[in-house]
């Protein structure tokens, strides 16, 4: 079992895998940096989750092309490339397991690419406010990690922001979002409903 703290970078783009990412506790999270810097958050992986680089990278023999950070603290079993190997050909259970996880993965980023090119900023800003609220409506989130987390820029979030404090959506503060309209939020974030 491996430990890093928040923050840990775990693996950059380039980089060889040495073997198959589990994780017990935490979250990692993946993310591409365009040459200008810009970063989009590709997905998050939890417990009983496939992280979809470390399985592209072991299957085809590539290295990493995006990077992996430890988000939370975390803990994590790195299973060796020939065991995994192993695993998959001779132990049905872990090869269902690591399919249908793989397939739900795929099916996130089906939907990332569809809300970064389909969706308008400001129901991709309502579900980000939505999915990152803790219970009491609070957001700890900079504006610039906003745009990562869904794939704009700074000054476009702020003005979307901006927009949803005039219309009492949210209250803005240095580094946090109080939601003041949750029910409001989840109808922006479903235009169709």
């Amino acid at each position: 079992m491996m430990k890093f703290v928040h923050g840990s970078m775990l693996f950059h783009a380039g980089q060889a895998c040495s073997g198959f990412v589990v994780v017990h506790s935490g979250t990692i999270k993946v993310m591409l940096t365009a040459e200008n810097g810009r970063e989009i958050i590709l997905y998050r992986v939890g417990p009983g989750e496939v992280c979809l680089q470390t399985f592209g990278c072991l299957v085809n023999g590539t290295s990493y092309s995006a990077e992996g950070k430890a988000e939370t603290d975390l803990e994590i079993e790195i299973i060796p490339v020939g065991e995994f190997q192993r695993l998959v050909v001779q132990d049905a259970n872990f090869r269902q397991q690591l399919f249908a996880a793989v397939a739900s993965r795929f099916a996130d980023l089906e939907r990332l690419v569809e809300d970064v090119a389909l969706s308008p900023i400001e129901t991709r800003m309502a579900r980000a406010l939505l999915r990152m609220m803790d219970n009491e409506g609070q957001v700890t989130a900079t504006q610039e990690s906003l745009a990562t987390e869904i794939g704009s820029v700074r000054e476009v979030v702020s003005r979307q922001l901006n927009g949803f404090a005039r219309d009492g959506l949210v209250e803005l503060a240095r580094g946090h979002i109080t939601v003041l309209d949750p029910k409001r939020l989840v109808q922006l974030s479903h235009p169709s409903i």
